[in-house]
């Protein structure tokens, strides 16, 4: 396999054993970068750079995929006034309450307000009332992402 190419990658020399038992090969990318590859990855063409590819299919993309075009440069149609990316504060497909961290436990028919910050709740409480989960969740979210 010495001195094949594989995409972007020519293969330099062997470079010992995967945990598997496969062949690592040390490998050089048209750009510079020395790496090391699993055979069977650089065989199949699954990999085929050091991941400059990638990235230079990324910042086509971004040059001409239409929705990123419209906003480029527009930093207010990424993030909140507070800073915040609106794609952290986005209702996902299955909330049904139409206001991120309500949802409502349908064994006790309760509201519950939900906010999580470094992966521990601030906010975890159980409401009677949809609009007393949203006061809650709302008055949560100004004491803690909008400082």
């Amino acid at each position: 396999m010495v001195g094949k190419r594989y995409g972007r990658l020519v293969v330099l020399k062997r470079d010992g054993n995967s945990s598997n038992g496969g062949a690592r090969w040390l490998c050089q990318c048209d750009c510079g970068v020395v790496c090391t590859v699993d055979g069977t990855r650089l065989r199949s063409g699954i990999t085929s750079s050091c991941g400059c590819l990638r990235s230079e299919i990324a910042r086509e993309r971004f040059k001409t995929d239409p929705k990123i075009c419209r906003n480029k440069g527009r930093r207010d149609h990424f993030y909140t006034e507070t800073g915040l990316p609106y794609s952290s504060l986005r209702a996902s497909k299955r909330n049904h309450t139409g206001v991120v961290g309500v949802s409502l436990d349908r064994k006790t028919g309760k509201w519950f307000a939900r906010l999580m910050i470094h992966n521990r709740y601030v906010l975890l409480k159980s409401f009677d009332q949809f609009e007393e989960a949203v006061a809650a969740r709302k008055t949560a979210e100004k004491k803690y992402l909008y400082k």
